[in-house]
């Protein structure tokens, strides 16, 4: 019987938990709304994190850490920003805590209360930007490229298992530029490195494109995203690129003087990933027995299980071609594990991998060996194999490299059959609920229209896509004048 014992179609989202849950990624923790990432789920953000700090290096960029606090009067030198962060901030008051006089433990020492009270922080801007003024004066300074892995805490009031946490681990890379095409540049190469890790590591497709006004980053002049499609037909924002145009630079006065000794404000960029993306992972490509992990992520890429018997000869044989096999796939860089714990069955074994999603299992047992084969077994499939043992250990980086490009392949299919063009407001409701997944129409450019179709629908504008079709139309809900559709969708 399989270990998630909720089916996808069921119930979905305690699909997701179960998965998360017995899957051994994260718990509950005794701080609500924060949960705690243990080590299967934290070594799949460690792959996510190194690769992605290996794609910022390459484009010159530097990690640098700022501090977690963040004075308040920060917050209010940006308008926009402290709008749209206020209502999630946590606020320290105090510095200290003293023994109750009443013998209740421990209290609030009310004489130590701060002269000015603390954020901690939301996201960075304002701190890295204050930092910003003294370490740029010139053009020589520019550009500035920083990139910081950290934690952050937004106080949330519905929350899930990395998809939305009060506190979160996260990347975010803050940049100043001499000119406002460089910054834009940089927001758009950001992106794309974005685009490409979700697509070439998390075997993830995901459409490359803006924010409306109403959905972008507060302070920032736009908001360009990537947003996946989960498999129930929800739309996630998986990333995040802003440009921030002389915003931040002007609250903070981040000036600098040009070659020709003039003096300017700085233009900038940040951007950022999280955790979120270990939820996303889970959502686009597992099923009803657990994880399924894209070879290029998984923290396990193979298990080699020994099917042992009673005879000290056999196992020995076993032990000895594993080892040797084993040998071989290191060498080739893949991430085995030998599991001949005696103190669970194979078949327990196998589920357990199953529910963790490890790419590719091979069995090995005595009759096996005399039959010089191997029983190997895809998890994105769930097709098993006899394999010749000759030759097979050399084999296994091509079955990776296989599985991966199936599962995007898998992903993208399932985006193209959930995107759905409407031209009329009926036809958009109908979808909406009876074919849930992207849908594409028409829509006037307005705000209120966006707020209006977000009311009556639940769904929101996920983005306009980049490089976008121009193409006359009426929008779903007014009837006005449009020049292009946008992607509209319900979303985590």
């Amino acid at each position: 019987m399989s270990k998630i014992l909720t089916n996808r179609k069921d119930d979905y989202a305690q699909w997701y938990n179960d998965i998360v849950l017995k899957g051994g990624l994260a718990d509950y923790s005794a701080v609500k709304g924060c949960m705690v990432i243990k080590p299967h789920g934290y070594a799949l953000w460690e792959h996510m994190r190194d690769e992605l700090d290996k794609r910022f290096k390459e484009t010159g960029h530097q990690n640098a850490y700022f501090p977690l606090f963040i004075p308040k009067s920060f917050l209010s030198k940006e308008a926009a920003h402290v709008e749209g962060f206020a209502k999630e901030c946590a606020v320290v008051t105090h510095y200290r805590l003293k023994n109750d006089p009443n013998g209740g433990g421990v209290i609030v020492d009310p004489e130590a209360k701060l002269e000015e009270e603390l954020i901690v922080r939301p996201t960075s801007e304002t701190i890295i930007w204050n930092t910003y003024k003294d370490w740029i004066q010139s053009y020589r300074d520019l550009p500035l490229l920083i990139n910081q892995w950290a934690n952050v805490v937004r106080w949330e009031m519905r929350t899930r298992l990395f998809l939305r946490t009060t506190e979160f681990l996260w990347q975010e890379g803050h940049t100043a530029h001499a000119t406002r095409e460089e910054a834009i540049d940089e927001t758009k190469k950001m992106l794309e490195v974005y685009a490409t890790f979700a697509e070439e590591f998390m075997a993830m497709p995901v459409v490359r494109g803006v924010k409306t006004a109403n959905e972008r980053f507060a302070g920032a002049e736009d908001t360009y995203c990537i947003e996946a499609l989960m498999q129930d037909g929800k739309a996630l924002q998986a990333g995040t690129s802003h440009f921030l145009g002389q915003n931040f630079a002007k609250a903070f006065d981040v000036t600098f003087r040009d070659k020709e000794n003039n003096l300017s404000y700085v233009w900038a960029t940040s951007w950022g990933v999280s955790t979120r993306l270990v939820g996303a992972l889970v959502m686009a490509h597992s099923d009803d027995e657990g994880l399924v992990l894209p070879p290029r992520l998984a923290p396990t890429q193979v298990v080699v299980i020994p099917i042992y018997n009673k005879d000290p000869e056999a196992r020995a044989k076993i032990d000895r071609i594993a080892q040797e096999m084993i040998a071989t796939l290191k060498r080739n860089n893949i991430r085995v594990k030998y599991d001949n714990d005696d103190n669970t069955r194979p078949g327990w074994k196998f589920a357990e991998y199953e529910l963790k999603g490890v790419p590719v299992r091979i069995a090995l047992g005595a009759r096996d060996i005399e039959n010089n084969i191997a029983e190997v077994a895809r998890r994105d499939t769930k097709e098993k194999m006899n394999l010749q043992l000759e030759g097979l250990a050399e084999r296994i980086p091509q079955l990776l490299e296989d599985i991966q490009a199936n599962m995007y392949s898998k992903a993208l299919q399932f985006r193209t059959e959930n995107t759905t063009k409407v031209d009329t407001w009926e036809d958009f409701m109908r979808i909406l609920d009876e074919k849930p997944g992207f849908v594409s129409a028409h829509w006037d450019g307005t705000s209120e229209t966006e707020e209006k179709i977000k009311e009556l629908s639940k769904a929101t504008i996920r983005c306009i896509p980049l490089n976008n079709e121009q193409e006359d139309g009426v929008c779903v809900l007014t009837g006005k004048p449009s020049v292009q559709r946008v992607l509209f969708a319900r979303a985590y």
